[in-house]
């Protein structure tokens, strides 16, 4: 057997429909559209949320929730992850983007404590947890969070 062979089994396939052919294709005259109404026009289309002008489901229903414009989404990296990755010296946005660990250096990043470390680390980034600040010190490393703003340093 080969594909060009293949052919799609009996019944599977029909001939186009051919509209407005004569009254005795079976489609003539209004080829299928019925008499008159919307659905008889060129170009008719409506939308699936379309209720024939009653207000549509979705605009009856009270909205619910919000957005908060200020909130911050932090990419997150643990402390697991930089010894995995066995960085060491100063660990910034770029560094962790090279590494892998983050998919963007425009969206701030976090330090989170999960995990051991014990080399010692410079690291600047926009926001660190306590425990990961702390387990970094005792590692005789340094801690700069909140770059791009106000410097805080521990």
């Amino acid at each position: 057997m080969k594909l060009g062979n293949l052919s799609p089994p009996q019944g599977a396939t029909f001939k186009k429909k051919r509209l407005g052919i004569g009254p005795g294709s079976g489609t003539g005259k209004t080829a299928g559209k019925g008499h008159k109404g919307q659905r008889a026009r060129s170009g008719s289309k409506r939308k699936v949320w379309f209720e024939g002008g009653q207000m549509p489901l979705q605009q009856r229903l009270p909205k619910v929730g919000f957005n908060n414009p200020f909130r911050v989404t932090y990419q997150v990296v643990n402390l697991d992850d930089l010894a995995e990755r066995e960085l060491s010296g100063e660990i910034t946005p770029e560094v962790l983007k090279t590494a892998g660990l983050i998919a963007s250096t425009k969206r701030p990043v976090k330090i989170l404590g999960r995990g051991e470390i014990s080399a010692p680390l410079q690291i600047r980034v926009q926001a660190i947890s306590a425990a990961a600040a702390k387990k970094v010190l005792a590692a005789g490393g340094q801690v700069e969070a909140n770059i791009g703003g106000a410097a805080k340093t521990d």
